[in-house]
């Protein structure tokens, strides 16, 4: 093996470049992984165009990217469930296990998370990572590596569908056909929601909302969404909302078509952190309003569901580009979001 390694070391805001680094050697109870795919997440580009997410500034050189899967290519003398040679997708947060959140099992709300691209830590847009073997999921032979990377982001979307109950018979309304909104929506299918509408104001995301199985679509730039809620389901209002859009339009809109009783959760971070919201009609309703930070005890069940065809994630992916082409990647995802729904990097 090289000891040496392709990294996209970002340099600058909107300035990545392809840099040696040395590779890692992994400790007793890690494994070395040869990334073949990482996913492009909103944060990466955000990151990418801003420098920063709320109180985590990015301190460069920096390296983004932290959706990932890949081949076990060497293994710690601790690690026994793995073998050089495993497919497997990464968790990306390793935690301390010792705070109550962890104790409690919500171990995504542990204080001391170390997860990749979230400053000071590196990401995954490079060849090699060493990383716990604990968060490597070994992928069944017909999981693809680039299902495998994608296994993150729909863990996002399932722990929504959880937060939110969902069930047999019940109707749903997604707001935002991003990433995030349509592995909402594949999550929400794949537990039974009968009825699933996606709002967006981008049409090539509302049409792959349907191909994805959306039972309708809203266009909340030319439609009056609420109504159309009320109208789609009879007047009844959803049982379940799902706001990934990080909109106050889009959350108040939620709250006005909701059931009585129903479930709102927040997913989307909006731009400031803020949102004013018609609370008075929260209460009249009496809705129970969650949130989602991540994810907790997914990534087993989203790989299961994936091996068992019951969610085709690969459908969401309309772009894929090469690591060499870093830099044109992000800056394709940043200017041209109406067309590139979700974009991915092929390591190797």
């Amino acid at each position: 093996m090289n000891k040496v390694m392709k990294a996209a070391v970002m340099t600058d805001i909107r300035k990545v470049e392809i840099q040696e680094k040395e590779i890692p050697t992994p400790k007793a109870d890690e494994v070395l992984v040869k990334i073949e795919y990482v996913g492009i997440c909103g944060s990466d580009l955000h990151y990418y165009e801003a420098g920063r997410i709320g109180d985590f500034i990015v301190q460069t050189p920096f390296i983004l990217g932290h959706e990932a899967a890949g081949i076990v290519a060497q293994i710690g003398e601790k690690v026994k469930h793995l073998k050089v040679g495993d497919r497997v997708a990464l968790e990306p947060g390793k935690t301390c296990g010792q705070c109550a959140a962890c104790k409690s099992g919500k171990y995504n709300l542990c204080n001391n998370v170390i997860f990749f691209a979230t400053p000071p830590v590196d990401g995954v847009f490079q060849e090699y990572v060493a990383h716990e073997a604990n968060l490597c999921f070994k992928l069944p032979e017909h999981v693809t590596s680039m299902e495998g990377a994608l296994i993150e982001p729909l863990a996002v979307g399932l722990h929504a569908a959880n937060q939110g109950e969902a069930g047999l018979g019940m109707t749903a309304v997604v707001t935002g056909a991003g990433c995030i909104g349509l592995v909402s929506l594949l999550a929400l299918k794949a537990k039974g929601v009968s009825k699933v509408i996606v709002v967006d104001v981008v049409k090539k995301r509302l049409d792959k909302a349907l191909e994805l199985g959306a039972d309708a679509v809203i266009d909340g730039g030319t439609q009056d969404t609420v109504q159309e809620i009320l109208r789609l389901t009879g007047g009844k209002g959803q049982d379940i909302g799902i706001e990934t859009a990080g909109s106050q339009i889009t959350a108040g809109q939620l709250i006005k078509s909701a059931k009585k009783g129903s479930n709102l959760v927040l997913v989307g971070y909006s731009a400031n952190g803020e949102m004013t919201l018609p609370v008075g009609t929260v209460l009249d309703k009496e809705l129970n309003i969650k949130s989602v930070f991540r994810y907790r005890n997914i990534y087993p069940m989203a790989i299961e569901a994936v091996a068992g065809g019951k969610i085709n994630i690969k459908d969401i992916v309309t772009h894929t580009f090469l690591l060499d082409d870093i830099q044109d990647a992000l800056n394709s995802c940043v200017e041209n979001k109406a067309d590139i729904v979700k974009g991915v990097i092929k390591v190797s």
